[in-house]
């Protein structure tokens, strides 16, 4: 089975990395076709950078999808699915954007690109340029 990289945005106040490591969640709350797509895309096994939005800006962690896409039970629409994921080790120290903006190989990586999409491929060479930023 082939890998598949991810990276999912959330904003601290509303679950951040430390509830994240309190076990296996839902990533519910999607709401964007774009996102929802990629999720679809998802497999078991698959990882995950997490990463804090607004607040930090940064790569904290990463997750692994341990349930794939099924209907988001906080969608009435029905239009829109999940994933569970769980935690599988932090990034210490996290990876910021100033980061991955200042690194020339990462200039294309979606983060960028589409700042304000919330689920978003990951590229096995990107996946591996930031978890060598995040050694300590």
């Amino acid at each position: 089975m082939t890998q598949h990289y991810w990276l999912l945005k959330s904003e601290p106040s509303t679950w951040s990395w430390s509830q994240q490591l309190r076990g296996q969640t839902d990533w519910t709350g999607i709401r964007n076709y774009q996102a929802r797509n990629f999720m679809k895309q998802m497999k078991r096994g698959d990882l995950a950078f997490f990463y804090h939005s607004n607040e930090g800006k940064e790569i904290v962690g990463i997750v692994k999808v341990a349930q794939p896409y099924y209907p988001d039970p906080t969608d009435d629409s029905g239009k829109f699915g999940c994933v569970d994921v769980s935690a599988v080790r932090p990034l210490k120290p996290p990876v910021t954007l100033a980061q991955i903006k200042s690194t020339p190989a990462l200039k294309n990586m979606a983060l960028i690109r589409q700042s304000r999409l919330s689920v978003m491929p990951v590229t096995k060479e990107e996946w591996d340029i930031i978890l060598e930023l995040g050694k300590n």
